[in-house]
């Protein structure tokens, strides 16, 4: 059988198509592709805009004026008061060199805020405010108010101040800072460095930031907008135009913006500024216990299987949480079936409940999980979350690093103890086990491995009876308030 050819021309224009097509249709295809990337581009960059350009109205500028003395002549006040990082965010870097020493001043600062209300009410921080003489208020279309402070809340660095007479005020509306994910692109409005109106985007970088130090109550929303000096109190929004913090301070080594800020989220500051507006002040939940994280080495000495709920060291006497029944030695692991992740959640928790509001808390006692209901006080006024080596040392905790005495009449008094409730450090040694457990000369060593030592005998006593020698629990005071240390021998 004879194969059919094909006549060469026919070959070759079948190959130019197929070799044209492989060419033109990849290329076409490309075009299509990039096409497409651009409009997202745009959209997502006109999205930003749009967003910016309803909220930077409502954004102001806050400038204060106060009345201090500059310096000590004689020497009483320390050089690091000056060097407190909130100076420095409020009145730059390099505001220590400009202070005159030894006579009366004024001082100016500058941050930011944002109004909430048609009649003037604006959020910003307490450090931005406080202590001022005067405080004025610059609108982005440049009208200026006086303004004066409804009210403060330093626990949590909140304040509200409030501008006379205003018209046609434009206001951001709050949003809800519990839905906020990391990755979450989030924008920055303030005034760093006195520059108005200026715009930074970033993301959330994390959620829930306590320990920080800034406050007394956090629980920061960490981002990597640019937050600087003078963007204090401006707001933090999310993609729909919400506030959903206020921007308050910044990690940095040199003054300036290092990647890291952080923002009171605005579920907290909601009810502070409710409070704030009605009462002026802010009335928070209390217990009334010493509390702290339940670590590795802690829940090992407690029994327990793995690291986690927050252990009560002290129970304050007639205390809501003494009331209740209540423990040294419980470990809370939910409040209202909320599981708990750390103290800072606890003490968040029980701030905003309302004082006179029962509350159900989950514990766990001697291995047994049990619940007790308790009544919620209100938080005392001037609630705060806050040596002379003795003689006649004997070396009985040695491989920890530690010697204790007898509590005598006279070291009692000394030190503000009862008598005969413990023993106390004489002795850490540098580089211990209790050195490294921040232990030192004055403390009061309670219990020891939950025996409780009044005298030498007792001591004796609980180390014979420890578990493991070389790994002991402590109850330690400290001042008013006790807590529970480990302490491993190296």
């Amino acid at each position: 059988m004879k194969t059919k050819k094909v006549p060469v021309s026919i070959l070759g224009m079948l190959t130019f198509l197929v070799f044209g097509l492989c060419l033109t249709v990849p290329e076409s295809f490309a075009a299509s592709e990039t096409n497409g990337d651009i409009a997202i581009l745009d959209r997502s960059s006109k999205a930003f805009v749009n967003v910016v350009k309803k909220a930077k109205p409502a954004v102001v500028h806050i400038t204060v004026e106060k009345t201090t003395q500059g310096g000590d002549p004689g020497g009483q006040i320390p050089e690091e008061l000056f060097n407190h990082p909130f100076f420095e965010q409020f009145f730059g870097p390099q505001f220590r060199q400009q202070l005159p020493r030894g006579r009366e001043f004024k001082q100016r600062g500058q941050g930011s805020g944002f109004i909430i209300s048609k009649d003037g009410v604006i959020l910003t921080n307490n450090h931005v405010v406080e202590g001022a003489d005067t405080i004025k208020v610059i609108l982005s279309d440049n009208r200026e108010f006086e303004a004066k402070v409804i009210g403060t809340d330093p626990q949590t660095d909140v304040a509200l101040v409030k501008i006379e007479d205003p018209k046609n005020l434009p206001v951001l509306p709050l949003g809800d800072s519990s839905n906020l994910e990391v990755g979450e692109w989030v924008i920055a409005i303030g005034n760093p460095f006195g520059l108005s109106q200026t715009v930074t985007v970033g993301v959330v970088s994390a959620t829930g930031r306590s320990s920080v130090g800034i406050s007394e109550y956090e629980d920061f929303i960490q981002t990597d907008a640019a937050i600087n000096p003078g963007n204090s109190g401006g707001p933090l929004i999310n993609g729909r135009g919400e506030v959903v913090g206020i921007n308050t301070a910044l990690f940095s080594r040199t003054g300036g913006y290092m990647g890291i800020g952080f923002a009171i989220p605005i579920d907290m500051v909601k009810s502070i500024e409710e409070q704030l507006q009605q009462k002026g002040k802010v009335v928070r939940g209390w217990l009334g216990v010493v509390i702290q994280n339940v670590d590795k080495n802690l829940a090992e000495s407690f029994g327990l299987k793995k690291a986690g709920g927050i252990l009560v060291s002290e129970v304050q006497e007639n205390s809501p949480a003494s009331a209740a029944g209540l423990r040294q030695g419980d470990i809370i692991l939910r409040l209202n079936d909320t599981p708990l992740t750390d103290v800072s959640d606890l003490r968040n928790r029980v701030a905003m409940i309302e004082p006179g509001s029962t509350a159900l808390l989950h514990v766990i006692r001697e291995g047994r999980e049990r619940k007790i209901q308790v009544t919620v006080g209100e938080q005392p006024s001037g609630f705060s979350t806050s040596e002379e080596k003795p003689t006649e040392d004997i070396n009985n905790l040695d491989k920890f690093g530690m010697t204790l005495q007898e509590l005598t009449p006279e070291l009692a008094e000394k030190f503000d103890y009862r008598p005969n409730s413990g023993l106390i450090v004489s002795d850490v040694r540098p580089g211990s086990a209790a050195d490294a457990a921040t232990l030192k000369p004055g403390y009061l060593v309670e219990e020891i491995d939950k025996v409780q030592v009044r005298n030498m005998s007792d001591l004796k006593k609980a180390l014979a009876q420890a578990k493991n020698p070389n790994k002991i629990l402590l109850r330690v005071r400290f001042g008013e308030y006790s807590t529970y240390v480990v302490l491993e021998a190296k």
